[in-house]
Formats: structure tokens, sequence, C-alpha cells
């Protein structure tokens, strides 16, 4: 993935958190509204846009204050949909950009995973990625009966065993094992077809597939693990990684600890990308982009801020008291088995090991994360450009962005797509029209 960035859109709040009552979002549509969404991918395909990502989360975020009140009232983090019945029909409107779908590995089984992305490759001609998690918010586990979060570690390598199990099956019909001769009736070959035959840790699966290999053979493969065991997990299959971006000396750190992963599991590091997770606003003038930032910070009261941030540490912040150790709130994260690549783990890179806060200066960093402040680009398209340029270069020229959660919808996307991404492509930075016909193609070259 060296040379030219790879663009996508992260569509997974373009409705929470304030964003569908933002001025000139989701006007004349109500999520999930079929017809926006497909709307969306024919603007980001007329753009050169690779991928429209979608992330998953099937809890109603309730860590905040022990209830789930907060979140309902204002939009946290729900309502989440199952995106694969929406990529079926944008993928029908559309000819050329990808699709990534999330699942996670910790809940769901190989068997049915595999099976249903090998028919959603079939439908799209071959352009969807799979997201593959590793679960780490309590409230999701209680909805696949666990009363706590498994142990972190462990969940990475169930991770490893889910993608080997989906791969195996993959490649349990070979793509020539299908003859259709219908002067002898012979519809494929027994000698491509294989069982499985896998037993595990995790899962025993016989196989083989029940189903016609589809275009790609197997999806590309998105990960977005930043702790040392999650860039294992990384190392060990992933196609591209999902990063975040916003703060440049941990972006280099990630690419370095990944990079060396990826030469300790025999793999090049040129072979897989990261895309930086970042939200852009683009306007034609400096003034106007950063009026619109500004306003971002303002979209959430703190009950809202409180139960984004709970929910996605796995940590009840209500509970903090007037100062603090950032240090030992990151132990009790890890201790209660959530994500240890959150919030307070990016107050550590920026603040230092021993950094104490206030709890007000927490909350006033909580609404710069929760709103996308702190993450968020903005000015002209050359400022913007000039941003997305800088950070590619300081990481290897490898991989990409993935431009998460526009502020307004539609209107965000077609900022980029009509201002951002011809300044791209002027400086050579993004191809002209797309590479090939699958997303394995285009977002990978190969």
């Amino acid at each position: 993935m060296s040379g030219q960035m790879r663009i996508a859109f992260d569509l997974s709040f373009t409705h929470t958190e304030g964003r569908w009552a933002a001025p000139g979002s989701w006007v004349g549509a109500d999520y999930p509204d079929l017809g926006a969404f497909v709307e969306l991918a024919l603007a980001a395909e007329r753009g050169g846009v690779d991928m429209l990502f979608f992330g998953d989360g099937v809890g109603v975020p309730d860590t905040w204050q022990g209830s789930m009140d907060a979140a309902i009232e204002y939009g946290i983090q729900w309502p989440r949909q199952d995106m694969s019945p929406f990529i079926a029909a944008m993928a029908q409107a559309t000819r050329h950009i990808g699709f990534g779908l999330t699942y996670s590995s910790t809940y769901m089984h190989p068997f049915y995973v595999a099976r249903l992305l090998n028919s959603l490759d079939h439908v799209t001609g071959g352009r969807v990625a799979f997201n593959v998690v590793a679960s780490g918010r309590v409230t999701d586990a209680a909805n696949y009966g666990l009363d706590g979060l498994p142990d972190h570690d462990g969940r990475y390598a169930r991770m490893e065993e889910f993608v080997e199990v989906c791969q195996a099956l993959w490649d349990s019909v070979e793509p020539d094992a299908i003859v259709r001769d219908r002067v002898t009736g012979r519809f494929a070959d027994p000698a491509k077809v294989h069982r499985v035959d896998h037993d595990g840790t995790y899962f025993k699966v016989a196989g083989p597939l029940p189903s016609v290999p589809s275009p790609q053979g197997r999806p590309v493969l998105v990960q977005a693990g930043a702790s040392p065991r999650g860039i294992a997990a990384s190392a060990a299959f992933a196609d591209v990684v999902f990063g975040m971006g916003g703060h440049l000396p941990s972006q280099v750190s990630h690419r370095e600890r990944l990079d060396a992963a990826l030469v300790a599991a025999g793999r090049d590091p040129a072979d897989v990308g990261i895309l930086w997770a970042i939200q852009a606003i683009v306007a034609e003038s400096e003034d106007e982009a950063k009026s619109r930032k500004d306003r971002m910070a303002q979209m959430l009261p703190l009950d809202a801020v409180g139960a984004y941030l709970s929910y996605n540490s796995g940590f009840d912040f209500s509970t903090l008291p007037s100062s603090f150790a950032l240090a030992e709130v990151a132990d009790a994260i890890a201790a209660a088995q959530a994500t240890q690549a959150g919030f307070v783990q990016r107050l550590i890179a920026l603040r230092g090991d021993d950094a104490t806060m206030t709890r007000d200066e927490f909350f006033d960093e909580g609404w710069r994360w929760a709103t996308g402040y702190e993450q968020t680009v903005a000015g002209t398209p050359g400022q913007v450009a000039d941003d997305l340029e800088a950070q590619f270069e300081a990481t290897g020229r490898r991989g990409g962005f993935m431009i998460c959660n526009p502020s307004t919808m539609p209107g965000s996307l077609h900022d980029v797509v009509g201002l951002l991404m011809p300044e791209l492509r002027r400086r050579g930075l993004v191809r002209d029209g797309y590479a090939g016909a699958t997303l394995r193609e285009n977002l990978l070259g190969r």
C-alpha cells in the first residue's frame, strides 16, 4: 500500500452525538433512511473514495451512572443498525466503491460470518471488507449472555482463531471447483472442495463452506487493535489497519510497532497500510471551516459526554474524584478487560505517564474527544491537504485516511468530495479513478 493515499469514509456515527441535529444535517431524511445512504455512496464514488466503512456496537451505553438514560436521551452511540442489507442496496447503485462491514469475533461464530461475507462479496461484485473487532464494551457483552468482558488478550487469541477458520472456509472451495457442465450434468469437481475439520481452542468447524467462491475469494481484512496484543493480531492477518489519527507522535509510534510486529510475523511492512481516523471540515474559507469546527464542541451536555466516554472506555467516569492520576484510571480500565487504546490512553500520551488531572479538566478534554473536535482538521482544501500530506509522509506513505463521521450529512461528505478530493488529486496524492473491479485491487493494489 505504498505510494498514493487511500481515502475511506467512516459513516458509523453520522446520526449520533448530536450530528443528527446539526444545521444542514439529515434534512428531509431520518436515520436509517436507505435513500440517504445510497446518495452518500453515489457521491463518494463520484469523488473517487475507496471505501465506505461501518463500525458496529450492539449495546445501548449504560456505563455512565449505571444507566442508559443519558445515551437514549441524547442519542449517544445509538441507535445502530446491522448495515449488511444497506450495503447490499448501496452496491446496486454503484460500481466501484468498496464497503467495510464490522462483526465481533468475541461474540459471533466464524462459520456464520464467513458465509454471510461470501454472499455479500457476490452481491457487491467483490467490494467487501471485513472489519473484525475484539469487542471491549461491557454493555455489548451482556446482550450475548456474558456477565463481563472476557480477558483482553484472550479476546485477541479468539480473534486470530476466528480469522483462521474464516480463511479456511473461504479457501475450502477452490476458485475453479465449479464446473457447470450442462452436457454431463457435472456441477463441480469433488477434488477441489475440502473439509476444514478445525478443532481449536475456541471453535470446532467441519466445513466446507456451502457457497460458490466469491469474486475476491476472501474479503479485505481490517483490524484496529492498538494495544501490544492488538498490534500482534493486526500483524497476523490484517490487510489494512484502522488507526487513530490526530496526534502525530502516537501515529509514528503505532506505525513503528506495527512494522516490527509484521517483520516478526514474516510479513512485508510495505504490504500493510494504516488508514488514520480523522475528521475533516473543508470549506472555501478558513474562517468558515473553523467556525463549523467550533460549533462541534457545543453539541453535547455533560451527561452526553459522560455516556460517550464511559461506554467507549468501560469505566464510569461519573465516579471520578475532584483530582486523580490518569495512570490509576488506566489501570482500572485494564483491570475491567476494557479497551486499552481509548481516551484515557490518549491523554497519557499527551500529558505523560505520571499526569494528574482535575475532574473539570478531564471533562473539558472529554467534550473535545466526544464531539470529534480533537481529531478534526479544519480549513480550506489546501490547508487540509497540507495536514494530510504531512501525516502521510511522517508515517511512511503507506495507507491513507478514514474520514470519520462528517459533522453534517450529506453536506460534509459533499464538501470533501467536491473540494478536498480534487486538491489531493491535483497534488498526485490520490489516484485519478479506480484501479480495478474489486476492493482488493483498489485498496490494496493486488
